[in-house]
Protein backbone atom coordinates (compact mmCIF):
# COMPACT_ATOMS: atom_id res chain seq x y z
CA UNK A 1 0.00 0.00 0.00
CA UNK A 2 2.97 2.17 0.91
CA UNK A 3 3.96 1.69 -2.39
CA UNK A 4 0.73 2.59 -4.47
CA UNK A 5 0.29 5.25 -2.04
CA UNK A 6 3.55 7.45 -2.99
CA UNK A 7 2.35 6.96 -7.09
CA UNK A 8 -1.04 8.24 -6.08
CA UNK A 9 0.40 10.90 -4.52
CA UNK A 10 3.18 12.18 -7.26
CA UNK A 11 -0.41 11.71 -9.32
CA UNK A 12 -2.28 13.91 -7.36
CA UNK A 13 0.43 16.68 -7.76
CA UNK A 14 0.77 16.65 -11.13
CA UNK A 15 -3.18 16.82 -11.49
CA UNK A 16 -2.86 19.67 -8.90
CA UNK A 17 -0.21 21.72 -11.39
CA UNK A 18 -1.97 21.06 -14.49
CA UNK A 19 -5.95 21.43 -13.24
CA UNK A 20 -4.35 25.04 -11.69
CA UNK A 21 -3.68 25.67 -15.43
CA UNK A 22 -6.67 25.02 -16.98
CA UNK A 23 -8.53 22.09 -15.46
CA UNK A 24 -8.20 18.27 -16.47
CA UNK A 25 -5.58 17.10 -13.79
CA UNK A 26 -8.75 14.31 -13.60
CA UNK A 27 -7.07 13.02 -16.70
CA UNK A 28 -4.05 12.37 -14.14
CA UNK A 29 -5.35 11.45 -10.77
CA UNK A 30 -8.56 9.58 -11.63
CA UNK A 31 -7.19 6.38 -14.18
CA UNK A 32 -4.05 5.56 -11.40
CA UNK A 33 -6.42 5.49 -8.33
CA UNK A 34 -9.10 3.23 -10.54
CA UNK A 35 -5.65 0.94 -11.42
CA UNK A 36 -4.01 1.47 -8.12
CA UNK A 37 -7.26 1.02 -5.84
CA UNK A 38 -9.04 -1.78 -7.34
CA UNK A 39 -9.83 -3.24 -4.05
CA UNK A 40 -11.94 -0.70 -3.50
CA UNK A 41 -15.41 0.20 -5.24
CA UNK A 42 -15.69 2.63 -7.79
CA UNK A 43 -18.15 5.57 -5.71
CA UNK A 44 -15.61 5.14 -2.88
CA UNK A 45 -12.46 5.77 -5.13
CA UNK A 46 -14.41 8.42 -6.78
CA UNK A 47 -14.90 10.17 -3.83
CA UNK A 48 -11.58 10.07 -1.79
CA UNK A 49 -10.02 11.89 -5.75
CA UNK A 50 -12.91 14.99 -4.41
CA UNK A 51 -10.79 15.84 -1.04
CA UNK A 52 -7.07 16.53 -3.20
CA UNK A 53 -9.23 17.65 -5.75
CA UNK A 54 -10.21 20.31 -3.73
CA UNK A 55 -7.16 21.14 -1.81
CA UNK A 56 -5.45 21.66 -5.52
CA UNK A 57 -8.20 23.66 -6.12
CA UNK A 58 -8.04 26.09 -3.01
CA UNK A 59 -4.31 26.98 -2.90
CA UNK A 60 -4.40 27.82 -7.11
CA UNK A 61 -7.59 29.72 -6.29
CA UNK A 62 -6.04 31.63 -3.80
CA UNK A 63 -3.18 32.20 -6.11
CA UNK A 64 -5.33 33.55 -8.50
CA UNK A 65 -6.98 35.87 -6.06
CA UNK A 66 -3.77 37.84 -5.48
CA UNK A 67 -3.82 38.98 -9.29
CA UNK A 68 -6.93 38.56 -11.08
CA UNK A 69 -10.11 41.17 -10.49
CA UNK A 70 -13.70 39.41 -9.95
CA UNK A 71 -17.10 40.41 -9.67
CA UNK A 72 -17.96 38.83 -6.45
CA UNK A 73 -21.26 38.85 -6.48
CA UNK A 74 -21.79 36.99 -9.89
CA UNK A 75 -18.93 34.34 -8.24
CA UNK A 76 -21.03 34.30 -5.08
CA UNK A 77 -24.09 32.82 -7.34
CA UNK A 78 -21.91 30.80 -9.24
CA UNK A 79 -20.15 28.72 -6.42
CA UNK A 80 -24.25 28.37 -4.88
CA UNK A 81 -25.28 26.99 -8.11
CA UNK A 82 -22.46 25.00 -8.62
CA UNK A 83 -22.29 23.27 -5.12
CA UNK A 84 -25.74 22.57 -5.54
CA UNK A 85 -25.19 20.86 -8.92
CA UNK A 86 -22.72 19.01 -8.09
CA UNK A 87 -23.98 17.47 -5.15
CA UNK A 88 -27.09 16.34 -7.51
CA UNK A 89 -24.57 14.49 -10.21
CA UNK A 90 -23.07 12.86 -7.25
CA UNK A 91 -26.30 11.11 -5.83
CA UNK A 92 -27.34 10.61 -8.81
CA UNK A 93 -23.35 8.94 -9.71
CA UNK A 94 -24.20 6.34 -7.39
CA UNK A 95 -27.87 5.42 -9.38
CA UNK A 96 -26.74 5.27 -12.98
CA UNK A 97 -23.69 4.87 -15.27
CA UNK A 98 -22.71 7.53 -16.92
CA UNK A 99 -20.81 5.98 -19.89
CA UNK A 100 -24.26 6.75 -22.42
CA UNK A 101 -23.25 10.70 -22.08
CA UNK A 102 -19.24 9.85 -23.58
CA UNK A 103 -19.88 9.62 -27.13
CA UNK A 104 -21.81 12.96 -27.06
CA UNK A 105 -18.57 14.10 -25.04
CA UNK A 106 -15.74 13.01 -27.20
CA UNK A 107 -17.14 14.65 -30.45
CA UNK A 108 -18.24 18.11 -28.18
CA UNK A 109 -14.26 17.92 -27.52
CA UNK A 110 -13.20 17.46 -31.33
CA UNK A 111 -14.98 19.85 -31.99
CA UNK A 112 -13.35 22.32 -29.27
CA UNK A 113 -9.82 21.13 -30.22
CA UNK A 114 -10.36 21.97 -34.16
CA UNK A 115 -11.90 25.41 -32.95
CA UNK A 116 -9.59 26.15 -31.04
CA UNK A 117 -6.39 25.02 -32.65
CA UNK A 118 -7.62 27.15 -35.92
CA UNK A 119 -8.90 30.35 -33.92
CA UNK A 120 -6.05 31.91 -32.76
CA UNK A 121 -8.09 34.76 -31.18
CA UNK A 122 -9.69 32.19 -28.77
CA UNK A 123 -8.91 32.80 -25.46
CA UNK A 124 -7.91 37.06 -25.94
CA UNK A 125 -10.24 39.12 -23.82
CA UNK A 126 -13.11 39.82 -26.21
CA UNK A 127 -16.24 42.68 -25.06
CA UNK A 128 -19.56 40.86 -25.20
CA UNK A 129 -22.54 42.98 -25.71
CA UNK A 130 -24.38 41.27 -22.95
CA UNK A 131 -27.07 43.17 -20.99
CA UNK A 132 -26.28 42.31 -16.96
CA UNK A 133 -29.48 40.46 -17.26
CA UNK A 134 -27.88 38.16 -19.69
CA UNK A 135 -24.45 38.10 -18.38
CA UNK A 136 -26.08 36.55 -15.19
CA UNK A 137 -27.83 34.13 -17.31
CA UNK A 138 -24.90 32.55 -18.47
CA UNK A 139 -23.12 32.36 -15.63
CA UNK A 140 -25.59 30.75 -13.99
CA UNK A 141 -26.33 27.91 -16.53
CA UNK A 142 -22.42 27.35 -16.65
CA UNK A 143 -22.47 27.33 -13.46
CA UNK A 144 -25.81 24.55 -13.29
CA UNK A 145 -24.58 22.43 -16.39
CA UNK A 146 -20.61 21.77 -15.65
CA UNK A 147 -21.49 21.58 -11.69
CA UNK A 148 -24.10 18.91 -12.68
CA UNK A 149 -21.23 17.18 -15.35
CA UNK A 150 -18.63 17.49 -12.89
CA UNK A 151 -20.43 15.69 -9.82
CA UNK A 152 -22.07 13.14 -12.18
CA UNK A 153 -19.04 11.92 -14.58
CA UNK A 154 -16.40 14.84 -13.83
CA UNK A 155 -12.86 13.98 -16.20
CA UNK A 156 -12.68 17.43 -18.03
CA UNK A 157 -14.84 20.08 -16.27
CA UNK A 158 -12.44 22.42 -15.89
CA UNK A 159 -11.47 22.77 -19.27
CA UNK A 160 -15.02 22.84 -19.72
CA UNK A 161 -15.66 26.00 -17.70
CA UNK A 162 -12.80 28.20 -19.56
CA UNK A 163 -14.30 27.16 -22.60
CA UNK A 164 -17.48 28.36 -21.38
CA UNK A 165 -16.23 31.26 -19.73
CA UNK A 166 -14.00 32.70 -22.93
CA UNK A 167 -17.09 31.70 -25.18
CA UNK A 168 -19.93 33.09 -23.43
CA UNK A 169 -18.66 35.85 -21.11
CA UNK A 170 -15.64 37.05 -23.11
CA UNK A 171 -12.80 36.72 -20.84
CA UNK A 172 -9.63 35.81 -21.32
CA UNK A 173 -7.66 32.36 -20.74
CA UNK A 174 -5.79 33.89 -17.50
CA UNK A 175 -9.40 35.50 -16.39
CA UNK A 176 -11.07 32.24 -17.36
CA UNK A 177 -8.80 30.40 -15.44
CA UNK A 178 -8.85 32.01 -12.63
CA UNK A 179 -13.16 32.29 -12.51
CA UNK A 180 -12.91 28.12 -13.31
CA UNK A 181 -11.07 27.56 -10.18
CA UNK A 182 -13.41 29.04 -7.96
CA UNK A 183 -16.47 26.92 -9.54
CA UNK A 184 -14.42 24.21 -9.18
CA UNK A 185 -13.67 25.04 -5.66
CA UNK A 186 -17.72 24.94 -5.29
CA UNK A 187 -18.72 21.80 -7.18
CA UNK A 188 -15.66 19.92 -5.34
CA UNK A 189 -17.16 21.17 -2.36
CA UNK A 190 -20.74 19.45 -3.47
CA UNK A 191 -19.28 16.07 -4.03
CA UNK A 192 -17.58 16.13 -0.94
CA UNK A 193 -20.45 16.81 0.76
CA UNK A 194 -22.03 13.52 -0.73
CA UNK A 195 -19.22 11.49 -0.72
CA UNK A 196 -18.78 12.26 3.49
CA UNK A 197 -22.16 12.16 4.15
CA UNK A 198 -22.15 8.36 1.80
CA UNK A 199 -19.40 7.18 3.90
CA UNK A 200 -17.48 7.19 0.66
CA UNK A 201 -14.35 8.52 1.70
CA UNK A 202 -10.81 7.08 2.65
CA UNK A 203 -9.76 9.45 4.31
CA UNK A 204 -5.86 8.10 4.99
CA UNK A 205 -5.40 8.40 1.12
CA UNK A 206 -7.47 11.21 0.26
CA UNK A 207 -5.28 13.30 2.75
CA UNK A 208 -1.52 12.11 1.71
CA UNK A 209 -2.82 13.04 -1.90
CA UNK A 210 -4.77 16.68 -1.13
CA UNK A 211 -0.99 18.23 0.55
CA UNK A 212 0.41 16.90 -2.79
CA UNK A 213 -1.93 18.03 -5.00
CA UNK A 214 -2.43 21.62 -3.27
CA UNK A 215 1.85 21.99 -3.79
CA UNK A 216 1.07 21.18 -7.43
CA UNK A 217 -2.02 23.33 -7.26
CA UNK A 218 0.14 26.52 -6.26
CA UNK A 219 3.23 25.98 -8.53
CA UNK A 220 0.70 25.44 -11.70
CA UNK A 221 -0.94 28.70 -10.68
CA UNK A 222 1.77 30.62 -10.36
CA UNK A 223 3.09 29.53 -13.64
CA UNK A 224 -0.11 30.49 -15.65
CA UNK A 225 0.15 33.86 -13.90
CA UNK A 226 3.84 33.77 -15.51
CA UNK A 227 3.21 32.94 -18.67
CA UNK A 228 0.07 34.01 -19.79
CA UNK A 229 -2.53 33.64 -22.26
CA UNK A 230 -0.65 32.01 -25.14
CA UNK A 231 0.54 28.95 -22.07
CA UNK A 232 -2.49 28.45 -20.93
CA UNK A 233 -3.76 28.65 -24.42
CA UNK A 234 -1.02 25.72 -25.87
CA UNK A 235 -1.85 23.85 -22.61
CA UNK A 236 -5.64 23.66 -22.93
CA UNK A 237 -5.17 22.42 -26.48
CA UNK A 238 -3.14 19.54 -24.79
CA UNK A 239 -5.47 18.75 -22.03
CA UNK A 240 -8.66 19.01 -24.27
CA UNK A 241 -6.34 16.48 -26.45
CA UNK A 242 -5.92 14.33 -23.63
CA UNK A 243 -9.77 14.11 -22.75
CA UNK A 244 -10.37 13.01 -26.14
CA UNK A 245 -8.10 10.53 -25.46
CA UNK A 246 -9.51 9.31 -22.29
CA UNK A 247 -12.89 9.53 -23.97
CA UNK A 248 -12.36 7.57 -27.21
CA UNK A 249 -10.88 4.83 -25.03
CA UNK A 250 -13.79 4.71 -23.32
CA UNK A 251 -15.85 4.18 -25.86
CA UNK A 252 -14.25 2.49 -28.40
CA UNK A 253 -12.41 -0.11 -26.07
Amino acid sequence: MTTALLLLCTAAFAAGFIDAIVGGGGLIQTPAALVLLQQFPVATVIGTLKIPAFSGTFFAAAQYAKRVSFNYRQLGLMTSIAFVAAFAGSKLLTIVSNHFMKPLLLLVLIAVAIYTGLNKNFGNHTEKSHSVKREWLYAALISLIIGFYDGFIGPGAGSFLVLSFIGLLGYDFLKASAHAKFVNLATNLGSIVFFAASGKIIYAIALPMAVCNGLGGVMGARLALLKGNAFIRILFLLVVTGTIIRFAYDVFK
